[in-house]
């Protein structure tokens, strides 16, 4: 009867030694890999925005204007003179995004009126 006790005993001892584990993975989870899978995606959405005529910061702080897009490296017009070339991830954020080119169609249709 006593071993019986003890083998019985041990198998609720082994669900008590993998339920932490489960719940630290758990908070790990939900508090680090999926706001960082969030912020993630919403940057690739960003990158894969871009267009010519966005104003935007780099991660450096430069701030310019898009000129020419490749498909990793991005042309920049920082004043009249100055363009600058940089790969597409040193974008860290849009500022100001150019308007489509059917919103210019429509903006020059409206001020011809």
């Amino acid at each position: 009867m006593y071993l019986a006790a003890e083998a019985s005993s041990s198998g609720g001892g082994i669900w008590g030694l993998v339920l932490p584990f489960v719940l630290m993975f758990a908070v790990f989870y939900f508090l680090l890999l999926r706001p960082q899978q969030r912020k993630t995606k919403t940057r690739n959405a960003m990158m894969n925005q871009l267009k010519k005529g966005d104003k935007i910061a780099t991660i450096g702080g430069l701030h310019g204007t898009i000129v020419e897009l490749n498909s990793d490296t991005v042309v920049l017009r920082v004043n009249d003179t100055v363009k600058l070339t940089f790969e597409r991830s040193a974008i860290s954020s849009v500022l100001t995004s150019a308007p489509a080119p059917s919103e210019k169609l429509e903006k020059a249709d409206k001020s011809a009126e």
